[in-house]
Parts: C-alpha cells; structure tokens; sequence
C-alpha cells in the first residue's frame, strides 16, 4: 500500500489500527501466560482500582492522622512565637452611652387649618433615651503578669467612654488608662487579675534592627478577626510620618517609625510587632490606605522608657523647650533667604517657657542642641527626646548673622 493512501483518512485509521493492535498485544499476552489462567485479570483489576484505595488508606488518612512537619527551621520559629505570644495579645473595645435620635412627622399648618385632605408633612427628630453601643477598638499587648498593657493612644483617646480588654480565650476585663503618651502614639493600660496571672510578652531592644529581618505582626484585624497574624520584614528604618485615625481628630507626625510590609489593618493598631526570638520589637500604629504593604510600628524602646515612667511617676513626661520650628530645607532656605543649610528655624515661642527664659526669639535658627547638629535625618524633635525635664542644655544658635550660644534648662510636657 502506498503512503498517499494514508493521506485523508489517517487520524481515523490510525485510531482504528491503534485500538486492534492494543488488542492483539493483550491477547498474546494472555496467551503467553495462559498458565495463570485469571491472574491476568486479576492482575488488571488490581492496577486500575486498588491503587486508587491504597492512595485513599494510605496517603490520605496517614496526613490527617500526622502532626504537620514545618519544613524549615525559620517556619517553626514563626509558629512558635505566635504560640507563645497569642495569648498575651488583646483586643480593646470602645464603648459609649449615645442618644437614639427617633424621626417623626408632623403637620405644622394642622393647627390653623385642622385637618386638610391635602397632607403637608414635615419630618422631625427627637432623642429618645440612650444605648450602649461600640464605637471603636483596637489592639493592644500585655507586658507584666499583673495586667499591665500597651496599645496606641488612638485607640484610647476619649475620657468620656468604657474600655474594655477581651483576651485570645474570650474572657473580658475592664480597663483603666494608666498614662498617654503626649508626643507618641503610645498609652498604658492597667486591667485587674481574677486571682489569675496573666501571658505576657517580653520586650526586645529595637535598637539593634536590622533592614530585612523577619517579623510578625499580631492583631485585632478589621476589628473582628482576633489575633490574625502577618509575616514579613522591616523594610525601613527611622520613617518619618504624619498619621490621621481617618475622621480628622487625630492627626500627628511621628518621628523615628520602623517601616515593614507585614500586613497592618484596620484594628491591628496597639497591637505587637515580634521578631523571631518573640520578643516586641514595635507597637503597630499605622498603615498607608493608598499603597500595599507599608506599614509602620513606633520602635519598643519608647515603650519601655513609657512604661518606666509611669511605674516611677504614674505618668509620662517629656522635656519642653517651648517653640515652633521648622527643620531648614532648600525650599524654607530660598523662601526665608536663610544663611545655613540646616537648623530649626523658629516661628513662634510660647510663653513662661525654658525658650522665653533662654532669650530665644521668633526667626532665631537653632544650629546645635549640646553640640549636636540639627538635620533633616537629626531633627530637634528627635533630639531632644533622650533628655530629661530640668535638663540644662547649650544651644548654638543664629541672629542677624551673628552666632550665639544660649543656656536653657528644660521644662516638662505631659498629657
């Protein structure tokens, strides 16, 4: 037969022959092995529907009867500390008294025209009692046995409201703000034992981050999704931003913020960032609505100086100079017409302060605090945070073209 007569009919043929020769090969081999007469068909039955049940008794019932093997070292590490630190990991819930506001209806022309068949209505509201309702909440993490916790000062921030803690095993305490943070996003919270000590988790050194560690992120995710937990890296280092809590009353910029791309949502803020020896390295405190993975948590050891001094004051306080500034940059430079390239330029002195006692003025330029030089990178802000109220400290400043070094000691700010 010549190949042309393949040419049309090939995939059909093909198809045709394939099968009878498939055919004829099992026949012989049938054939071959006629001695074990059904074993061939047994044989058959035994490859195309037993491994099918092996698989199912064997694969799939051993794995849900195994304990899941991380398979790398910094796997188990993650599963341990959340572990660990999950039950020291709370949900705060804000409460308030509000009015219900019910609408009506009225007819305002009924009283000069009685009742007419054409209804001229007008709709009215009336508070009718009040109710309890949640108005907010946050995260937050217990740092002594006693009851101690830290959060964000956002989440805390009314006076006139109930706080209450809900721990990871849904029991629930009510809180009473210790202290808030004046120039952080911090706060101390205190709840009582039922007789109980409770988790608790260490705090780290953040002074010793590094760019691209590995770090973990617990929290009160969208308010509702209790201790959810995110994975990922610090991706930056002494952030600078300026953080609002989205309704316009709370808005502040925050120096020094460890930047990561774990996952920080709504309702993680107060809540801990960890690294991989389970140790708080930064409270979460906010997140950039317009990006993916920004994050941002304030470095624990302001905590730990927060904490510090609300067990030895029963509150936070910081050093106050009194003034107004802002950091000189090439804009402010040109706008001012400005002699330096750096340095606080003042705008305003508040009175009865360490700066008006000093003799600072208005459009002064302070260069250097204790002989440290003002930048962009090391603000005045920055600076003057590792100091303590009734601190005397030699400032190099500018006036007129002259430099001049004044002596201020100074005063305190708290909430």
């Amino acid at each position: 037969m010549a190949l042309s007569d393949f040419s049309r009919p090939a995939k059909k043929r093909f198809r045709k022959n394939n099968s009878i020769r498939i055919f004829v090969i099992v026949a012989l081999i049938s054939s071959f092995f006629g001695f074990a007469g059904g074993a061939l068909v047994g044989g058959y039955l035994y490859y195309t529907q037993e491994p099918f049940k092996i698989f199912q008794r064997e694969i799939v019932g051993e794995a849900a009867e195994k304990e899941y093997i991380p398979q790398s070292t910094q796997e188990q590490k993650i599963i341990n500390v959340v572990k660990n630190a999950s039950p020291a990991v709370v949900s705060i819930i804000v409460t308030k008294d509000v009015p219900i506001i019910e609408r009506f209806f009225e007819e305002p022309l009924e009283d000069f025209f009685g009742q007419s068949p054409f209804s001229f209505q007008v709709p009215q509201f009336r508070e009718r009692g009040t109710e309890r309702r949640e108005i907010g909440g946050g995260s937050g993490f217990l740092i002594s046995a006693d009851g101690m916790l830290v959060t964000n000062r956002h989440v805390v921030l009314e006076d006139d409201v109930d706080y209450t803690v809900f721990t990871n095993e849904g029991k629930s305490y009510p809180a009473t703000v210790l202290a808030r943070d004046p120039v952080q996003d911090l706060a101390v919270l205190k709840i009582q034992p039922d007789g109980e000590a409770f988790a608790f988790v260490e705090l780290g050194n953040s002074d010793s981050l590094e760019i691209g560690q590995t770090v973990i992120a617990i929290g009160n995710a969208l308010g509702e999704f209790r201790n959810t937990v995110s994975v990922g890296v610090i991706s930056g280092l002494g952030r600078t931003i300026t953080a609002s809590d989205g309704s316009g009353t709370f808005v502040e910029t925050i120096e020094d913020v460890v930047q990561t791309d774990a996952a920080i949502n709504k309702g993680n803020s107060g809540g801990p960032l960890l690294n991989l020896a389970g140790e708080v390295i930064g409270v979460n405190t906010a997140t950039v609505l317009q990006a993916q993975n920004i994050g941002f948590a304030i470095p624990v050891n302001k905590v730990k100086r927060d904490v510090r001094q609300v067990i030895e004051l029963g509150k936070i306080v910081y050093p106050f100079l009194g003034i107004q500034y802002s950091l000189v940059t090439q804009g402010l430079k040109e706008e001012q017409n400005l002699p330096i390239d750096d340095g606080a330029f003042i705008s305003a002195i508040t009175p009865d302060s360490a700066a008006q006692a000093a003799g600072l003025q208005v459009n002064d330029i302070i260069l250097e605090f204790n002989d440290e030089k003002i930048t962009i990178e090391n603000s005045l802000a920055k600076i003057i945070q590792t100091y303590n109220p009734g601190d005397t400290v030699i400032l190099r400043i500018i006036r007129d073209g002259s430099i001049l070094t004044l002596s201020a000691t100074l005063g305190e700010k708290s909430e």
